[in-house]
């Protein structure tokens, strides 16, 4: 991409962190960079793991079709939410204490899940979990931009999220596993004990925006500064092809087990090796972006990754339309449109917070909060378009790779 105009806000001067990481032993360097990966993970794991549960979460619980939905769209509601409070707070007070607490949060709202009774409860609970884990996804994002400038932080965000892969890629087969020995409680149960080791983790990790650099003013003024942000082209234009992109990809996320698993009868197991081919292939393209970004430009690299999600999304409509091709004809192109995520966030994440770096944390957080408040469209566009075939699934899926698509026309060239 075309380097900012002259009105485009100087560097942060946080980038200046950046040589007192690299002065740390490369042990010290690889911790702190695993942490941020794990930190940036609960987004997926929180919902990864209970994916093959889903099915029988709703026999168990009593929920009808399309109700089971209803829990991701929930978990996006306070993901979403959560993301807007964290950032302002975490401009103001440092980054390291509101991870903390949102991991508490996390717990809490694992926990609760574990012991719901009823559909309603486990959604309730959800919201509360969300509004944890989105703590330290939003701001592990604005750490590495504290650490670097923007073509390094697209190339170490890519990075982190081939790490933070693992997660999702394991998730789902632990979560069948324990499926075989146990009651799906046992999978949040699970959740709760991740928290506990991840917040003694936090501790070891140092703070990466130093005093000078905080804004006192930061939560009285956030919903004007989220304005103001709001007025930035380049900001609607990020989170607009991010936004369409996670729309499908969440809809992905709350309809694949029931289209592979009721709709084509896939065991659970294998529906985590399902979901495991495309966690692959979203680490394949992120280490792809990671190596292009330097020579290509995160710019030119997301409008690539918006037209070949609208391609895969076509597909996909109309393989789930006709049954063309059964299984194998719906998956090939959700996996790929799902691996385009390796050209679309962290490339639209990298092109909003170089716009903004003295206010990452906030335009981390808004940017986040459009993406994720997408995906609740998504998720919960499905629920209520459940019909117990893959065609709402299929359709949702094109229209998000259309609309991000659409979106780069306001990218500036």
């Amino acid at each position: 991409m075309p380097p900012a105009s002259a009105s485009t806000p100087a560097p942060s001067t946080t980038v200046g962190m950046e040589p007192a990481l690299a002065a740390r032993s490369r042990s010290q360097s690889l911790w702190v960079m695993a942490v941020l990966a794990t930190l940036m993970a609960f987004g997926s794991i929180s919902t990864d793991l209970y994916l093959p549960a889903m099915p029988q979460m709703a026999r168990d619980l009593g929920a009808g079709t399309g109700v089971m939905e209803f829990t991701i769209s929930g978990y996006l509601v306070g993901f979403s939410l959560g993301q807007l409070l964290w950032g302002a707070v975490s401009d103001r007070v440092g980054r390291r204490w509101p991870i903390a607490i949102g991991i508490l949060l996390f717990i809490l709202g694992s926990a609760g899940c574990a012991m719901a009774a009823t559909a309603p409860q486990v959604v309730g609970w959800r919201v509360v979990q969300a509004i944890g884990a989105c703590a330290g996804v939003v701001l592990s994002r604005a750490m590495v931009r504290d650490l670097f400038p923007r073509e390094q932080a697209a190339q170490k965000l890519s990075m982190l999220i081939v790490i933070m892969a693992a997660a999702p890629l394991v998730g789902p087969l632990v979560g069948g596993q324990l499926l075989v020995i146990a009651s799906w409680h046992w999978i949040f149960w699970l959740l709760v004990a991740i928290g506990l080791v991840t917040l003694v983790a936090l501790f070891t990790v140092p703070e990466t925006l130093a005093p000078a650099q905080r804004d006192a003013d930061a939560v009285r003024r956030a919903i004007g500064r989220y304005g103001e942000l709001l007025r930035d082209r380049r900001i609607i234009a990020s989170a607009g092809i991010g936004g369409f992109f996670y729309a499908g990809a969440f809809a992905y996320i709350a309809g694949t087990p029931f289209a592979f698993i009721t709709y084509y009868h896939v065991p659970p197991r294998l529906y985590a090796l399902l979901f495991g081919a495309a966690i692959l292939g979203i680490m394949a393209v992120n280490l792809l972006n990671a190596r292009l970004a330097p020579r290509f430009g995160s710019g030119r690299l997301l409008r690539w990754g918006a037209g070949l999600a609208a391609v895969t999304g076509i597909a996909a409509a109309i393989t789930a339309a006709t049954g063309w091709g059964g299984l194998a004809g719906l998956a090939v192109p959700l996996l790929l449109f799902c691996a385009l995520n390796g050209l679309i966030v962290a490339n639209s994440l990298a092109a909003a917070l170089s716009a903004w770096p003295e206010r990452a944390g906030a335009a981390s957080a808004l940017v986040g909060a459009i993406h994720y408040g997408s995906g609740i469209v998504g998720s919960a566009l499905l629920g209520v378009l459940a019909d117990g075939t893959p065609w709402p699934l299929g359709l949702i899926v094109a229209l998000g790779g259309l609309g991000s698509l659409a979106c780069t026309r306001l990218l500036p060239r």
